[in-house]
């Protein structure tokens, strides 16, 4: 019986890339029919839940270094896709949130990534997803001892 090799992270780092890469690619030639760049669209689903997040909390979650994020939302601003208002619970921090014309932008945008993105067998997607979300939790974790 052959002896299992050791775990490469260069075989997982290259099977995480080219999966990155294959679908960023994917949605943004859905996204080009739209206008929207991947960014933009990162940005536009996490204001679509409606409840308002602050530009670090946008940062964060869409991984844009503040500068260019704050460029990106100006130009969202200018389109009336997007607006910005005081925090009304801490009045240092602007909230970002969808228009409406940016919610019906977003919807249309989400039906259309919807249609045309590939479905994984049954139960996959979660499995995929669960893993995923195990090894960012893992690495995350791991950064945070590092820097102790």
């Amino acid at each position: 019986m052959p002896t299992p090799s050791p775990r490469q992270p260069q075989d997982l780092m290259q099977l995480l890339t080219r999966a990155e890469r294959l679908a960023a690619r994917r949605l943004q030639t859905v996204l080009d029919e739209d206008g929207c760049s991947l960014d933009a669209w990162r940005v536009l689903a996490l204001l679509s839940d409606g409840a308002g997040h602050s530009m670090t909390a946008i940062a964060e979650a869409v991984f844009l270094p503040p500068a260019s994020l704050t460029r990106l939302v100006d130009h969202l601003v200018d389109q009336n896709l997007l607006y910005r208002r005081v925090d009304p619970y801490d009045r240092r921090r602007i909230l970002a949130h969808l228009t409406p014309r940016g919610r019906t932008y977003w919807r249309r945008l989400d039906r259309e990534v919807r249609a045309r993105w590939p479905v994984l067998s049954d139960g996959d997607d979660e499995l995929l997803r669960s893993l995923l979300g195990q090894l960012a939790d893992t690495l995350g974790a791991a950064g945070e001892r590092s820097t102790i």
